[in-house]
């Protein structure tokens, strides 16, 4: 999660009872793991005597800050929405390092066009049965575990 950080700071009064999510966010924030994966994320906390509510505020490595009401936002949702936005970053380098434009603009008339689908004709002990999937095992017309074809016909 703080791979994709530079600054971490958390604000909240210890005699708040809505601290949970600070200091569980807190916890995240200096677990061995955490830490190896950016050492050079800050993390600040600022314990507060005023009636401010419990807050996080992250800072992306490319400088986007974003805050949070931790009062009725439970931590892990904050830590899905990192990663989540964390994965949009690495797409969006990925894309630019390529040489793409970002962001990626597929033309309205691309977005109805069919898809051609993976179907392939199955032949099964007593011929041409069913219109199945790839995954299937088609020699003996036995589907395997991970065949959707249940869920496609």
């Amino acid at each position: 999660m703080l791979k994709f950080l530079s600054k971490v700071k958390i604000e909240f009064n210890a005699l708040d009872p809505r601290i949970a999510s600070c200091m569980e966010f807190l916890a995240q924030c200096n677990a061995r793991k955490a830490k190896e994966s950016n050492p050079a994320c800050q993390l600040q906390v600022k314990r507060r005597t005023d009636d401010h509510p419990p807050q996080i505020t992250v800072t992306f490595v490319n400088g986007v800050e974003e805050a949070f009401d931790a009062t009725s936002t439970p931590a892990q949702t904050i830590r899905t929405m990192i990663l989540e936005k964390g994965q949009m970053l690495e797409t969006e380098q990925m894309f630019r390092e390529a040489g793409e434009k970002w962001p990626v603009i597929i033309p309205e008339e691309e977005l109805h066009q069919s898809f051609p689908g993976t179907k392939v004709w199955a032949l099964f002990s007593s011929g041409l049965v069913s219109n199945c999937c790839s995954l299937c095992f088609v020699g003996r017309g036995i589907l395997s575990n991970n065949c959707l074809s249940k869920y496609i016909h």
